[in-house]
């Protein structure tokens, strides 16, 4: 049993650079890991490397409309 099992973790820009190898680590360490990015074909590839651990979700936190409150 790996000290992340049963935990989950969101990384936004998970697709590539640190926000990949971050996901790695925690995929390795048993957690279930969802990754966000803006280019499918990034994700897909990111996917397959993570491994049945791992979600990935084509999304565009930096177009996110403002809340208005």
């Amino acid at each position: 049993m790996s000290k992340d099992d049963g935990r989950s973790a969101v990384i936004t820009g998970g697709s590539s650079g640190f926000g990949l190898t971050t996901a790695r680590l925690l995929a390795d360490a048993g957690a279930r890991v969802l990754i966000t990015g803006r280019d499918q074909t990034r994700l897909d590839a990111a996917r397959e490397q993570l491994g049945d651990n791992a979600i990935a979700v084509r999304s565009d936190a930096a177009s996110t409309p403002s809340p208005t409150w």
